[in-house]
């Protein structure tokens, strides 16, 4: 069945270059003399053309043509986003509203 290209669901976890993401997929593997199934990580590079995905989001990437040395995925669209805060944004004093009553004791 030509045509048909593999997809996966995984987590971006890096996203620092232009338009490329590294996106960290999840899956089991049976151990073949213990029999017990244990947790692999698989690393795909893929292309993001508008650099939308940011590093905490659960994204969906599909096969693609090679782009480049490593990369050979393409992003396909973003299911869940996270909120992160930037360094810069973070305040830069606490204040005492900021700390709970009775934590440190």
């Amino acid at each position: 069945m030509a045509g048909i290209r593999k997809t996966r669901v995984g987590t971006v976890i890096r996203d620092k270059n232009d338009k490329t993401i590294v996106v960290a997929y999840s899956w089991s593997q049976r151990h073949r003399v213990y029999k017990r199934s244990r947790r692999r990580i698989t690393k795909f590079v893929a292309h993001d053309e508008n650099n939308d995905a940011s590093v905490g989001d659960r994204v969906v990437i599909e096969e693609h043509r090679p782009l480049s040395k490593t990369k050979r995925w393409r992003l396909r669209q973003i299911v869940e986003r996270v909120d992160v805060v930037a360094p810069d944004d973070a305040p830069s004093e606490v204040g005492e509203h900021d700390v709970a009553i009775g934590e440190g004791q």
